[in-house]
């Protein structure tokens, strides 16, 4: 029988969790509510006896200073609603698989199959409030309906029912396995009928290339020898789907692209990734000869890049936007440690050292109708923000470097980056760290959590827009525990050479993991029947695709496997043989003694012809604002600092843990309070060594809207450009592209998908001139193709976005600069020039316009100057640096001074412009976001020296730092434009997004 153990505070504990609640029910919903209070519930359906449930209740559930516990008696009182929230049954309860661990210790015996833990929470609502208010309480902020169940009672319903009802959420399923043949000899209707319900995200063409395939005379009589019909089974078809989807294929990138540019001159470009991005790596390799760093690119989970002789540099990032639109913490949550999965799984595998995320949300304040099935977007920001929070702390791994950025589009879908870095010995056991291989005879052994139904459908649910019927069953929740002790088991199985070969299951499961193992040898044969469940009544086809989360696929020599499972065993990880490599030629699944897919391996991943993708290019004409002149900017300065793109991110920031590892040297915040904004990070991954892996970004959206080449070019330059703010070398740098974009193929939903694909094209032209010239070598990347909302009313595209990343090293991280002013009289320069180029930016965003002038980069000049920059940071030239990009010159004046301290003094009449002399002015002069600038404070001592490194650049000295604590900016008149005290700028700063 099951049992409920609830844990509350003590009388007169402050219940942190339910003011939260309270405060959102008042901000969000406007109800009137006096008070919240909260109470945890442990529904335990176990054989437990009473002494070993008080034992549970009172030391592991409960701790005795603040709470108290019953059990089988309920708590709650003096309320006027309860709502229960807990999980829907078969979804991921981290706390309750704790809490089945640890009644497992307490009582030394392992629960039996069929006995869990499963958590839930009360919340105690007091006010004058409605039961249509409380349910929209639960429905609308304390749970999410696709895997929360909902309980809502009132005090006389409680009383009479003598609390809530125990309730145990398992999954009731059958447990027979079934196998469905796929009839595919109908019409095209139908053929489409079978990929929509069936969430297969496969086109009429595509499904009519799997309809000829099985009417190959050849391949039914292949199929015959191994009893199966001249049907594809549901595995097959799954499969298929699954290994075809835009998300796991990248068709858009792979297709022939028909372009003409605004000329109406004409281009066939075939492939994408291989005319740009592959392109891009191979002509900087050849570049850089004898210099080149890079090791593995473009071919495993992750890039590898030499770090020193003795260890490599591994480094991705992902998203994962449509789970996070669904279910923002679960989603976001699966995306952390999903991405620590791909490093860990790269080459032989590797210590994870760092985490980044960049999240791109709608404003949380958004007072606007929302279409249904659309979370408001402050779910979604807090949603994620936990999420990530959960996924990366809970995993030891330090969040180091990130950004938010905010647009009313991503209400659509928001984007959510999560990048991983790792490292790993150069050699391992005789043999190269990066380099991996299968032989045939190798057993196939999955580790880490079990399969259950969560993730079923998420590849091919990716590849599509979010829309109405989006399946709940793409939702998955990660387990950041199982996952690192499956970490540190199989990091010592790596030191012992106990596999060949790892790689993660992430889209797609053990289809997607082991359908590319086996394209390394040329064959598998699986048994799913073995495969370990989270609970009965999975069909075959779920087993393959389902995306359960903590799990990695290994090929293990037969010599190895039994000293791999007393390892297993010893870290109490569970790993389990479910078959073997072969050189068949074939992708031969099994349940049991039944064969149930067996694919020729060429047709899996050869047998999709390109997508065949128009592309014409019209140059958007926006109008041209006209600027009001002013003689005072400084409330445009505190508006600016105030807005939600360039405020500080501190309440989401501190939320993540930088220290742990102990390697952090330049963190997130610096400066005298440590509170002002940092350009990058720079992390100690070898604690007996002061070398130093420094890591940035650049990412700016609202360029689209003029043009994506720029947009592009502006965020890789941003990325660099903050990469050396802080002093990473120029001679060992890397970039990742992740590119997100809303549907560029033209259809009925999208007609105008011939201007959304040339902007696909226009960025990736950009993607390689502006690395080439900067000798960046692309070493991995990840595009996200349907980032549209459409409930066939309503349609949200997001604006085209790149991430750009940039990892390399500094020879000494003792020589890191960090951007906040450090001392009285030190020199103020601004490096570059500044040019009439406010288009999309944040100023003219206030504005509510978004003007033509874009900023444009030269690669050429930026990079001489950079390498001029690095020379005087390495010489100990630099008090300080930072980056001007969102805002301008202004922005970076306010950030630097009350970041340090300490007031700045300038003049906009010294600083160099470029372009026609009738356009310069304070406005532009101030808000300008011209690319490739760095504001530099150097000691008037070393000033001589400084300006004899950088001769031959753009630069100028602007102003000095000062005593006085203000911000002066004198301008073209000589007349003060901006003036204002750094701790009223800091406030404007710091004030918008505090609460959150």
């Amino acid at each position: 029988m099951a049992r409920r153990i609830e844990i509350a505070l003590k009388e007169g504990v402050r219940d942190a969790r339910g003011e939260r609640i309270k405060r959102e029910i008042e901000h969000f919903l406007h109800l009137p509510v006096e008070a919240v209070r909260t109470i945890d519930v442990y529904t335990v359906d176990a054989k437990l006896s009473e002494e070993e449930l008080v034992k549970a209740a009172s030391e592991p559930f409960c701790d005795p200073v603040i709470q108290v516990w019953s059990i089988d008696r309920p708590l709650a009182a003096g309320f006027d609603f309860l709502v229960e929230v807990g999980y829907r049954p078969g979804v991921t309860d981290n706390v309750g698989r704790t809490g089945r661990e640890a009644i497992e210790y307490i009582t030394g015996r392992p629960m039996e199959a069929g006995e869990g833990v499963y958590t839930s929470v009360q919340y105690l609502l007091s006010g004058k409030l409605s039961r249509a208010d409380v349910e929209r309480i639960a429905r609308d902020l304390l749970g999410n309906a696709l895997i929360q169940r909902f309980v809502v009672l009132d005090r006389a319903e409680f009383a009479a029912q003598g609390g809530v009802p125990v309730s145990v959420p398992k999954v009731q399923g059958e447990t027979k396995a079934q196998v469905r043949d796929i009839d595919l000899e109908v019409s095209d209707d139908e053929l489409l009928r079978i990929s929509k319900d069936g969430v297969l995200a496969l086109t009429l063409e595509e499904m009519k290339i799997i309809q000829a395939h099985y009417r190959d005379p050849k391949v039914q009589e292949e199929r015959r020898k191994q009893g199966l019909g001249v049907r594809p089974t549901d595995v097959e078809l799954e499969c298929l789907a699954q290994t075809w989807s835009e998300h796991c294929k990248h068709k858009i990138f792979a297709g022939t692209v028909h372009y003409e540019d605004e000329q109406g001159n004409r281009q066939e470009i075939k492939s994408l990734f291989k005319s740009f991005i592959q392109r891009t790596t191979k002509d900087v390799r050849e570049k850089l000869g004898d210099s080149d760093f890079c090791l593995s690119v473009f071919k495993d989970n992750a890039g590898v890049i030499r770090f020193n002789d003795d260890w490599s540099l591994v480094f991705k990032v992902e998203t994962h936007n449509s789970p996070s639109a669904l279910d923002p913490y679960g989603g976001a949550l699966t995306g952390i440690v999903g991405v620590n999965r791909d490093p860990f799984g790269t080459g032989k595998g590797a210590k994870l050292i760092f985490n980044t995320d960049v999240f791109c949300f709608a404003d949380p304040f958004y007072d606007k109708p929302l279409p249904s099935r659309l979370l408001h977007p402050r779910r979604i920001y807090e949603g994620v923000v936990e999420g990530v929070e959960h996924g990366g702390n809970k995993s030891g791994i330090p969040t180091v470097n990130g950004s938010l950025v905010f647009d009313e589009r991503f209400a659509g879908k928001p984007l959510v980056f999560c990048g991983t870095a790792g490292i790993m010995p150069a050699t391992l056991n005789g043999e190269l760290g990066h380099e991996k291989a299968i032989k045939p005879g190798d057993l196939i052994v999955m580790t880490g959590g079990r399969i259950g139904k969560d993730g079923i459908h998420g590849a091919t649910f990716s590849s599509e827009e979010l829309n109405e019927n989006s399946p709940v069953t793409a939702v998955q929740i990660g387990d950041p525990i199982t996952q690192k002790r499956m970490f540190d088991f199989l990091i010592r199985a790596r030191d012992k050479g106990l596999y060949r070969f790892i790689t993660d299951n992430g889209a797609g499961g053990l289809s997607s993991s082991i359908g590319e193992m086996s394209g390394e040898c040329g064959g598998c044969r699986m048994d799913l029947e073995k495969a370990p469940l989270k609970y009965p009544g999975l069909d075959p086809w779920e087993i393959l695709i389902s995306e359960a989360q903590e799990r990695m696929s290994l090929a293990v020599p037969p010599e190895k496997i039994d000293e791999f499972l007393a390892m297993a065993k010893r870290f109490n990880v569970e790993a389990t043989v479910l078959g073997e490599f072969t050189d068949s030629g074939y992708f031969h699944i099994l349940y049991g003694d039944r064969t149930v897919a067996w694919l020729p391996m060429e047709f899996m991943h050869e047998g999709l012809p390109p997508m065949q993708l128009p592309a014409k290019w019209v140059p958007p004409r926006h109008a041209e604002p006209s600027l009001q002149v002013k003689g005072d900017y400084t409330a445009d300065l505190k508006a600016l600092l105030g807005s939600l793109n360039i405020c500080s991110k501190e309440s989401v920031v501190r939320r993540y843990d930088h220290e742990v590892q102990g390697g952090s040297v330049v963190k997130p915040f610096t400066g005298v309070a440590n509170d002002g904004p940092s350009d990058a990070a720079v992390v100690r991954p070898i604690l007996d060594s002061f070398e130093g892996v420094v890591v940035a970004h650049g990412i700016c959206p609202r360029y689209s809207d003029i043009d994506t080449y720029h947009m592009t070019a502006n965020a890789i330059d941003e990325a660099l450009r903050n990469y050396v703010a802080v002093g990473g070398s120029l001679d060992l740098v890397a970039g990742l592209d992740n590119f997100c974009w809303c549907d560029p193929v033209k259809s009925e939903k999208t007609p105008d998908g011939e201007y959304k694909m040339a902007q696909l094209v226009r960025a990736n032209q950009a993607l390689y001139d502006v690395c080439l010239a900067y000798n960046l070598p692309l070493i991995s990347g990840k595009d996200s193709m349907k980032n549209d909302f459409y409930d066939g009313a309503t349609k949200i595209s997001i604006p085209p976005t790149i991430l750009f990343s940039v990892i390399g090293k500094i020879e000494d991280a003792r020589r890191s600069v960090t951007m906040d002013a450090k001392r009285p009289g030190d020199v103020v320069y601004l490096l570059g020039r500044t040019g009439n180029e406010l288009g999309g930016s944040e100023y003219l965003a206030l504005q509510g316009v978004i003007g033509n002038n874009v900023p444009t980069v030269n690669p050429e000049k930026a990079l001489k100057r950079y390498n001029a920059l690095h020379t005087a940071i390495t010489g100990g030239l630099v008090a300080s640096c930072h980056d001007l990009s969102d805002g301008g010159l202004a922005v970076a004046l306010a950030e630097k001074a009350f970041a340090g301290g300490y007031g700045i003094s300038a003049d906009l009449g010294n600083v160099l412009w470029t372009g026609d002399d009738a356009m310069r002015n304070d406005a532009a002069l101030l808000f300008s976001e011209s690319a490739s600038r760095h504001l530099v404070t150097v000691r008037p001592g070393n000033r001589d020296a400084f300006e004899a490194i950088m001769a031959g650049n753009c630069f100028s000295a602007i102003g000095v730092v000062t005593e006085e604590g203000a911000v002066r900016i004198t301008g073209l008149s000589g007349q003060a434009v901006v003036e204002a005290s750094i701790d009223e700028l800091k406030e404007a700063w710091q004030s918008p997004l505090r609460e959150l």
